[in-house]
């Protein structure tokens, strides 16, 4: 278990490489997830009807 093993932080730093037990990257602190709040069944949506369009003004 020196830095001849593979399988160790020590062995991956003197060889370079990166896994499990040495990761690129740092872990990141877990964030507190929220509860989303549960909406009460709500009655659906009446279909949104696309505004009537205005006449262009003409122009004398």
């Amino acid at each position: 278990m020196g830095k001849g093993d593979k399988k160790t932080k020590k062995g991956k730093i003197s060889m370079g490489s990166h896994g499990n037990s040495r990761p690129r990257n740092a872990a990141k602190k877990a964030v507190a997830v929220t509860p989303k709040k549960e909406k009460a069944e709500a009655a659906p949506k009446a279909e949104k009807k696309a505004p009537a369009k205005k006449a262009a003004a003409k122009k004398a």
